[in-house]
């Protein structure tokens, strides 16, 4: 088996405050293999966001990673100092923002801000890069690109501009694509159109992919195995199919249970109740416990780790393990 192009291991994020100091990861943990894309899911301030600026080295001060290890092909990255990571950053590692208005310089041209990434990273003239900026917006599908590659971010959709900064992204051939919540502004014709583009140029590149969404249809479309991510956890991981399909962890079964289906008819859609925790206040053991209603004795003082299941399932739940599920109580 190949090793993992990137592999996290009990990663911890913090923000200090005058209140005190506050976890937004807390001993995340998985691999992304290569020409895999890994989906992340999660509600809002689960830790989708910062796990991915986490990686590629953008956390902002005074948030800091306190523990764990970030590896790409095995070497240890988050801990080089800030010269060496901007030498990763955009080079092995490509980000695509959710809002391309906020990545890409209004002041600037899309020709002047593709070239001087591809000359930062590549060794070649003005022309070569010019050249492999019109191929590159071509590929993502931009229309009459030798043309339109002049233009400013603001002649552009909203669609279009997410195809150019798919193009930043992958200009310097990254070896993995952090894909933070690409397709949220756009509307539904217009995701599945860049969600296509994104697949297509990192299957043929061989580039893994990391894409964070809170849409479980996208993740469905796209990705080969799915994360969901709860209080700056990983609750369940494992492939795509399956964990969609025939969930382990509530939380997970809670999400899937959300979204509404064409084949069977509903009065109301599954709603987890109450909200995500804020960061000062996790409760003790899972941090799910408040809003479950399997909830037994152990959910309320022990944390969870992530059990290893048949199939490459890994779920953060005390239902699953053998020991402590004889102690839930019945009828």
């Amino acid at each position: 088996m190949a090793d993992p192009l990137l592999s996290v291991r009990d990663l911890v994020v913090e923000f200090p405050t005058r209140r005190g100091t506050l976890r937004a990861l807390d001993r995340v943990s998985f691999d992304i293999m290569p020409g895999e894309v890994l989906g992340m899911v999660g509600e809002s301030g689960a830790g989708k966001s910062i796990t991915g600026a986490a990686i590629i080295g953008l956390i902002e001060p005074p948030g800091r990673i306190a523990a764990g290890e970030i590896r790409l092909k095995g070497e240890r990255i988050d801990n080089l100092r800030p010269e060496a990571l901007r030498k990763i950053r955009g080079k092995r590692i490509g980000m695509v923002f959710q809002d391309p208005l906020t990545s890409l310089n209004p002041l600037y041209t899309v020709a002047q801000q593709l070239i001087e990434t591809i000359r930062t990273h590549i060794d070649c003239s003005e022309a070569e890069a010019r050249k492999r900026a019109v191929a590159l917006l071509d590929r993502v599908g931009i229309p009459a690109a030798a043309r339109r590659i002049d233009d400013y971010p603001h002649h552009f959709s909203g669609g279009m501009r997410q195809r150019v900064v798919i193009a930043l992204a992958l200009c310097a051939e990254p070896e993995l694509v952090i894909a933070d919540e690409p397709t949220t502004a756009l509307d539904v014709s217009v995701q599945s159109q860049i969600i296509e583009v994104l697949k297509d140029i990192c299957a043929e590149r061989g580039a893994a992919v990391m894409l964070i969404t809170h849409d479980m249809g996208v993740i469905a479309e796209t990705a080969d195995r799915v994360a969901v991510l709860y209080a700056g956890r990983v609750a369940e991981i494992g492939p795509v199919r399956e964990v969609i399909t025939e969930a382990l962890h509530p939380y997970t079964r809670g999400l899937m249970g959300s979204i509404p289906t064409l084949t069977q008819e509903s009065d109301r859609l599954v709603q987890i109740p109450g909200a995500m925790p804020r960061l000062n206040a996790i409760p003790q053991g899972c941090a799910f416990n408040p809003r479950c209603e399997r909830a037994f004795a152990p959910c309320f003082t022990e944390r969870p780790e992530l059990l290893a299941l048949d199939g490459g399932r890994r779920v953060a739940c005390w239902l699953h393990d053998t020991a402590k599920a004889s102690e839930v109580p019945h009828g």
